[in-house]
């Protein structure tokens, strides 16, 4: 799979309404036994808030993906909009980072010939987030085609601006996510943790947050641990993903997740953490298990 054009694709056809759920599976399709009672949320430890994207396991359909995420210990998952929320409310499961507000991820509030779109966009999300019971709604700030850095801070700071007191009004969180430039997102401005840090600064509102994904910074700036402990504070949500590749986050890559959760867990962080990597085992729920396992510390 083209991991550089399969997130993107995915959100593009949510947004459209027109993603494919995929066809219900078998538990055997995936090795699993139908029969299996035993339950992770005995053996869970409960420092992580676990999660897991929806568009890596978007082949799943996703009553078969809650009912797995529950035997797992899985709490939530994220990247859901406002038509699949009921089938996530149905048994149980939180929706730790709605979606469904941004127009892509590359036409971001820093550029102001989008802003009357997203303002609309998230004018109306914002409240079905709330009435939902939910808290963070991702957004995005696009791609910088030839802004400068400063260019970029000053517009979403003045896109965001709008938003802000409706957010505060409704008690939801807009995040921003980071993402990488160097390899999957060309261009991205919203590529290191200082520029994320910048806006939310500037913003200065508890109802603005990051979304730092592990995998990109890696990726882009690497020092993955002192950089959560230094901006903890700044960060709603993590995801997860194994450098290089956003494969399995197994021993087959570079980054030692066990102490990156010990990392967050220390910093006093009670949010999520969500799986987002694209499994190479052909058993993905297997895959998934035991990234849970490797992340529960």
């Amino acid at each position: 799979m083209n991991s550089n054009l399969s997130r993107r694709s995915v959100i593009k056809g949510m947004l459209a309404g027109t993603a494919a759920m995929g066809i219900p599976a078998s538990f055997s399709d995936f090795g699993l036994n139908p029969n299996e009672k035993e339950s992770a949320l005995d053996i869970l430890k409960g420092n992580i808030n676990h999660s897991v994207a929806r568009w890596c396991f978007n082949d799943i359909d996703l009553d078969t993906l809650c009912k797995e995420a529950q035997k797992i210990g899985i709490k939530g998952i994220d990247l859901v909009g406002p038509k699949e929320w009921p089938i996530l409310k149905k048994y149980g499961l939180d929706s730790p980072m709605c979606n469904g507000a941004e127009i892509n991820l590359v036409d971001g509030f820093n550029d102001i010939q989008f802003h009357e779109a997203l303002v609309n966009n998230y004018t109306e999300m914002i409240p079905l987030v709330a009435n939902a019971g939910f808290k963070n709604l991702i957004c995005f700030s696009g791609n910088k085609r030839n802004k400068t850095d400063e260019e970029g801070l000053n517009n979403c700071v003045i896109g965001l601006q709008k938003l802000i007191p409706i957010a505060e009004k409704h008690g939801v969180v807009l995040v921003m996510e980071l993402l990488n430039s160097k390899v999957n997102h060309p261009d991205y401005q919203c590529d290191t943790t200082p520029w994320g840090v910048e806006l939310a600064k500037r913003l200065n509102s508890e109802h603005f947050k990051l979304l730092y994904d592990i995998y990109h910074m890696q990726i882009d700036e690497g020092d993955v641990i002192r950089t959560i402990r230094d901006n903890h504070n700044y960060i709603a949500h993590y995801h997860t993903a194994g450098v290089p590749g956003r494969n399995e986050i197994d021993d087959t890559q570079e980054l030692n997740y066990g102490a990156i959760m010990k990392a967050i867990h220390e910093t006093g962080f009670k949010g999520y953490v969500a799986q987002e990597f694209i499994p190479k085992n052909q058993n993905k729920l297997k895959s998934l298990k035991k990234a849970i396992a490797i992340c529960d510390i």
